[in-house]
């Protein structure tokens, strides 16, 4: 016998991050995703559909006009963004949608084949919000239904023996929601800073170390989550994972994030091997790769520190691909424009760098004007310009950065970073002893924030208490050593090594600055001081004018009127400092 088949209209609609929307509220999702499908019902019979079967998360649909499936999939969308309106974006129901017109097998109620089969790949593939539709589709509905059609060409899809042309929607006025366009970014996408850490895997080939493996994990994931304008998924969705072979690419659709995180343990004699990888999830490609070894030790106090390393490590390697997302975005949002100009400052200490982070941190907050990243970007380039003495009005500057810092701290009082930036003023600005605590204030909100440590230690210094800089800048180091900060806090320790007249010692770690950013004048300024305490005038001089060819307006008259601390007990302007500097050749004004 002959099995009864028809030529159909199939819409295939699934909810993006279902699981993960499941994971953080059970009942909730189900009652929503419950309700945006009854609202949708009405539509659907009006244009002639049928509902052919429902899952937890999807819908097939079947129409017997080609027309009437895309007019659907338009309307579904729009439904949903108008029901979303208001609700925060983490808990929105989003669709994705594949429309195919294709031969279908009859079976009772039930529809299947290839045509059937088109239609669920397409609607894996699409865009959060979006609508993928397929040649064979299109084809019958082109100048029948009022939307713009973008081509993506061909495209392979899993289990579809030949590529198959793909449509995506773009509905403008009439359509439901931003679907994958060539001029706008896709808003409903992904957000910023979207990251799973899925369960590290434990090699050590000791089930009891499992536990261990675990900690890692999940402390990194609540590390992760402090940071500012992350979207980190919760401890009990990552781990339904565990155990499984993972395709990250889906995993990335399923949980509508950016970013997933990988991790593996392993034992060998005594020590701790830790692997870990970045990968872009949409992409597939790996971002980034570390391993490092530890000697083993007392369990937790290891955990902690692998912990620390690798959330500080990912702080700035996250923050770099966001940056380089945001140089794509044609209509950049605050968020873009905050993650290029840290992108820009980044990039060095120099004039050009920071008046270029400024101009995106201020684009930001001309967009709204707390933007929290936008208050704390602008200050912290004002810091920087005025304590490198890249800039005549240093006291205005330091002034500026104190009510942007304000500001950010009325809207946020418990956001780290801003408690470190004050706090970071405050030291430099006559006020160590309160900037210290605001620095320590920081760490109880972010324990392993690395910077806190080293400004601590430079607090230290200016309060006259040099000989505990080190433990400070040792700290920081170690929690983390490839820190794009770290050329600072050993410029910091190389200048406390000066002041209690360690030349030797200071010489070590300003050449050790330098190394980690060779365009950092002060740096060169203060190696020239401490080699010329040790009588070697020729390479002072030396480093004197590679750092006035780095910032030519500095001057001993410059470097007085920075004066940081009033404490008696503190490193003077007029010690041995610049003395060594004067001795180097340093222009006086």
């Amino acid at each position: 016998m002959t099995a009864a088949r028809r030529l159909a209209a199939i819409l295939a609609a699934d909810v993006v991050g279902y699981s993960r929307l499941m994971g953080e509220d059970e009942a909730g999702t189900a009652r929503a995703v419950s309700e945006h499908r009854e609202a949708a019902r009405p539509t659907i019979a009006g244009l002639g559909g049928r509902i052919v079967k429902t899952t937890g998360d999807g819908l097939l649909l079947e129409f017997p006009s080609v027309v009437a499936a895309v007019e659907c999939a338009i309307a579904i969308q729009k439904l949903t963004a108008e029901r979303n309106a208001g609700t925060p974006e983490a808990k929105r129901i989003l669709y994705r949608i594949g429309v195919n017109l294709g031969d279908v097998l009859i079976e009772g109620d039930d529809i299947l084949g290839d045509g059937v089969n088109i239609a669920a790949r397409l609607e894996s593939v699409c865009e959060p919000g979006g609508i993928f539709v397929s040649g064979a589709a299109f084809d019958h509905v082109r100048g029948r239904v009022d939307a713009d059609f973008v081509d993506l060409g061909e495209m392979a899809l899993k289990n579809i023996a030949r590529p198959v042309r793909v449509y995506s929607i773009n509905p403008g006025a009439q359509g439901a929601s931003a679907g994958p366009s060539t001029s706008a970014p896709n808003k409903q996408g992904p957000p910023h800073l979207s990251i799973v850490v899925l369960p590290f895997v434990n090699m050590t080939g000791d089930p009891e170390q499992e536990y261990f493996v675990d900690g890692v994990t999940e402390s990194l994931t609540a590390d992760l989550s402090r940071i500012g304008g992350s979207f980190v998924i919760g401890r009990n969705t990552a781990f339904t994972y565990k155990g499984k072979p993972v395709d990250l690419k889906q995993i990335g659709r399923e949980l509508n994030v950016r970013y997933a995180l990988e991790g593996s343990v392993q034992r060998s004699g005594e020590r701790m091997r830790v692997s870990v990888q970045l990968t872009d999830a949409e992409s597939g490609n790996q971002l980034w790769a570390e391993r490092f070894d530890k000697r083993l030790a007392d369990l937790f106090d290891m955990q902690d520190e692998i912990v620390a390393r690798l959330a500080n490590a990912l702080f700035s390697r996250l923050y770099a691909a966001e940056a380089r997302r945001a140089e794509r975005s044609v209509n950049p949002d605050t968020m873009d424009l905050v993650f290029q100009g840290w992108g820009r400052y980044n990039k060095g200490a120099t004039s050009e760098n920071l008046s270029e982070a400024r101009s995106f941190f201020e684009r930001a907050l001309a967009i709204e004007p707390t933007d929290l990243g936008g208050l704390i970007g602008v200050a912290t380039v004002d810091m920087q310009l005025a304590l490198s003495y890249l800039v005549n009005d240093r006291t205005e500057r330091l002034s500026v950065a104190e009510a942007s810092l304000n500001k950010a701290l009325a809207i946020a009082p418990d956001n780290s970073i801003a408690n470190l930036c004050m706090g970071v003023l405050q030291i430099y600005t006559n006020r160590a002893a309160t900037g210290v605590q605001l620095c320590e204030r920081a760490l109880e909100l972010a324990p392993n924030l690395a910077l806190a440590h080293a400004y601590i230690g430079a607090g230290k210094l200016l309060l006259g208490q040099a000989e505990e800089t080190e433990a400070y800048i040792l700290k920081a180091l170690r929690l983390s050593p490839r820190d794009t900060n770290a050329y600072v806090w050993c410029s910091t320790l190389g200048a406390a090594k000066l002041h209690l007249g360690n030349d030797e010692d200071a010489v070590s770690w300003l050449r050790r600055s330098i190394e980690g950013n060779r365009n950092f004048p002060m740096s060169r300024f203060l190696l020239a001081a401490a080699l010329s305490h040790l009588g070697r005038l020729e390479d002072a001089r030396s480093e004197v004018k590679t750092g006035l060819a780095l910032n030519p307006t500095f001057t001993i008259l410059r470097y007085l009127a920075g004066k940081s601390s009033a404490n008696p007990a503190a490193p003077s302007k007029s010690d041995r400092l610049v003395d060594g500097l004067r001795k180097a050749g340093v222009p006086e004004q």
